[in-house]
């Protein structure tokens, strides 16, 4: 992706945010040289713990058909993960466009509650998981949305109104995208490492390869290892 077209998503992604009231944390806005000098001191853990911006096409050069807008607000640690305590939770928030599609995959460790914040329908393809950890073509799959428990046939389509919720378990294979219009999405989670824990069914990045056409208006999280 060039760079010109991450910062022209940021500015859309945000302007859709805003108008269903949803507010983002002030270091959603720094520049990159706010970042980099407040990291260095007093807000070590917005790097650390990667929150912020994250625009993917999954490294496939085709955002519009195959991608997703990020933004993590809160993260903890996989220390803490590790030890049971502390801060375990994280919360993100997604925009998918309309048929905008992310890829199928799986969590090991994640559990998630996705939640259309509005917009239009979210779709999610769902898939139980064999022994190995491959997609069961055959194994029903059963979710709670909202508290209660849907059961959907192997590959079964989901669909989310704004305002209603699924939660997956590690391991629950999904794919989902926006029906008729683009959706805001909540995600709250144990804690979140998109390094290490997305395991795709095709073999796909997670980070897009950015074309620094111009400097970047806002850092990526996939940015912080060679800016900060």
């Amino acid at each position: 992706m060039e760079r010109s077209q991450i910062n022209e998503i940021l500015e859309e992604s945000d302007r859709f945010i805003r108008s269903f009231g949803y507010v983002m944390p002030p270091f959603a806005y720094w520049d990159p040289e706010q970042m980099r000098r407040r990291t260095a001191s007093d807000a070590a853990s917005i790097r650390d713990n990667r929150l912020g911006w994250d625009i993917t096409d999954y490294g496939q050069g085709r955002f519009d058909e195959l991608g997703l807008f990020l933004f993590t607000v809160r993260n903890g640690s996989a220390a803490d993960l590790a030890a049971g305590r502390g801060m375990l939770y994280a919360e993100k928030i997604m925009i998918s466009r309309k048929d905008q599609l992310s890829p199928m995959h799986r969590h090991n460790i994640k559990a998630e509650d996705i939640i259309n914040r509005g917009g239009g329908k979210l779709v999610l393809e769902l898939f139980a998981a064999a022994e190995d950890g491959s997609i069961d073509d055959a194994a029903r799959v059963s979710v709670p949305t909202d508290g209660v428990m849907r059961t959907l046939p192997a590959g079964g389509l989901l669909k989310l109104d704004p305002g209603e919720s699924v939660t997956l378990m590690p391991g629950v294979w999904h794919a989902f995208w926006g029906e008729g219009d683009d959706v805001l999405i909540g995600e709250v989670s144990t804690v979140n490492d998109d390094l290490t824990d997305n395991v795709f069914r095709e073999p796909i990045g997670r980070f897009s390869t950015i074309i620094e056409d111009e400097r970047p208006r806002h850092l990526l999280v996939s940015d912080y290892d060679s800016w900060l």
